[in-house]
């Protein structure tokens, strides 16, 4: 045996077929353990930046949503701007699923298939590695020992032939300086002992060799026989991972997924329905020529004096220590302006007779007494109505709705922006007119 581990290390070329080259290919089901574990570091690393990028979005679409909400921009290019922040959160999400399928799917693929494969020894290493190289040992070690036979044979004969040839100098040399005839016979019997080794050492040389080209087509055999075992190990962990990595490929490749290709429809189709006349003509109505304006004109002098102001009046000129009436959205507001604009400021105000800072007291009629003049009415109308939000009535004569809400309204909105409506139950009372939609 240690002869043959002798010669192991004595590699006269890269062949695989010299002796101890074999390792290669014993080495490469080492190396084929070792990539399954750069895989599965490749793919957690992945799987780290994918959830990375997603938070990074998630808190990039958060960030931009309250930016926008609470600056000036207003109308559907408000919503296409939304849209952006929409578009991100969703994208964080598949980059997640990214992440989860990396994990959960191809990491652990890897990971089962490697401990399929590969059997770690008590001794350590891999008993795969172990069975590759007793299995190309066995195949070459005949081989090699006839081989180690031949290189034994090969010293011999070049030994004596350099024997010989320096004895057939000597002998030269002695015939030329006429040394007497005794010492020139023992040199050419030296001579003649020599060729006769070196036709011996050659003789055995020849029969090693006959006899390493005998045993070298079973040995060829033999090693192809173990190679081909290991090329099929090795064909299996190519096959898996080009396998993996196709489905790595389709887990990464968001452009097949239907989820991905919705956002940007639904991007593109919310980026396409701003409407640049919708929100100026929105604008006007709401902040420019086209809102209403309480006029003035001529009223009556009032006997009464100590009235309580109308609700018209209360509404556009409130006193110190507004209360405010609490919103409680459940859908997204039309825009920020009519949501502002929606919040209503309430409070009952006496007006002392001897204080004119107080207010005009003619400036309106009232329920509470103007006996020279009437409120106007509302005209009488009946539209079905859907509330956008949330209303609790502060005062009796107020609705009370929810979110989602179908009634009826029975009265144009007023110039403080006030419908009179009737409830499915029969109550009838005001509420604001930009709390609802027309069906």
């Amino acid at each position: 045996m240690s002869d043959f581990h002798d010669s192991l290390v004595d590699v006269s070329s890269d062949s695989f077929w010299e002796v101890g080259n074999y390792k290669r290919v014993v080495k490469r089901v080492d190396d084929g353990n070792r990539l399954c574990n750069d895989l599965m570091n490749c793919l957690h690393e992945r799987a780290r930046i994918e959830k990375s990028y997603a938070q990074q979005l998630s808190e990039w679409a958060k960030r931009w949503r309250q930016l926008v909400e609470k600056g000036p921009q207003y109308g559907t290019v408000e919503r296409a701007w939304f849209a952006l922040m929409t578009e991100a959160e969703k994208v964080s999400d598949l980059h997640m699923e990214v992440k989860a399928a990396l994990m959960g799917e191809d990491f652990e693929k890897v990971k089962n298939w490697q401990k399929d494969a590969y059997h770690k020894q008590m001794i350590g290493g891999f008993k795969e590695t172990k069975e590759a190289d007793d299995g190309f040992r066995k195949a070459q070690k005949p081989w090699a020992k006839k081989l180690k036979e031949v290189d034994v044979m090969k010293k011999a004969y070049h030994t004596a032939f350099k024997e010989e040839k320096a004895a057939a100098s000597r002998e030269s040399t002695s015939k030329l300086e006429n040394n007497n005839p005794e010492a020139q016979k023992k040199l050419q019997e030296k001579v003649e002992k020599c060729q006769q080794e070196v036709q011996k050492t050659k003789e055995r040389y020849e029969k090693s060799l006959e006899d390493l080209d005998k045993v070298t087509p079973q040995y060829m055999e033999n090693m192809e026989q173990v190679f081909e075992q290991w090329q099929q190990f090795e064909d299996k962990r190519l096959r898996f991972f080009k396998e993996l990595l196709l489905g790595v490929k389709q887990h990464l490749d968001l452009s097949t997924n239907h989820k991905y290709q919705t956002v940007y429809n639904t991007l593109e189709d919310t980026i396409q329905a701003a409407d640049a006349q919708e929100d100026l003509k929105w604008f006007r109505s709401n902040h420019g020529p086209g809102m209403p304006m309480n006029w003035p004109q001529f009223e009556e002098w009032s006997t009464d004096l100590n009235r309580t102001l109308s609700r018209r009046e209360t509404k556009r000129k409130p006193a110190d220590g507004v209360t405010l009436t609490g919103i409680s959205q459940t859908a997204e507001p039309v825009s920020k302006a009519s949501s502002r604009a929606s919040v209503v400021e309430k409070e009952k105000m006496v007006v002392d007779g001897s204080d004119e800072e107080a207010g005009n007291p003619f400036a309106s009629a009232n329920a509470n007494g103007n006996p020279f003049e009437d409120e106007p009415s509302s005209p009488e109308v009946s539209v079905p109505v859907r509330a956008l939000y949330d209303y609790e009535g502060q005062e009796q004569d107020e609705l009370s709705f929810k979110a989602g809400e179908e009634f009826t309204k029975i009265g144009e909105e007023d110039e403080q922006g006030w419908c009179k409506g009737r409830l499915s139950n029969g109550t009838v009372g005001l509420y604001p007119a930009n709390y609802v939609e027309d069906m």
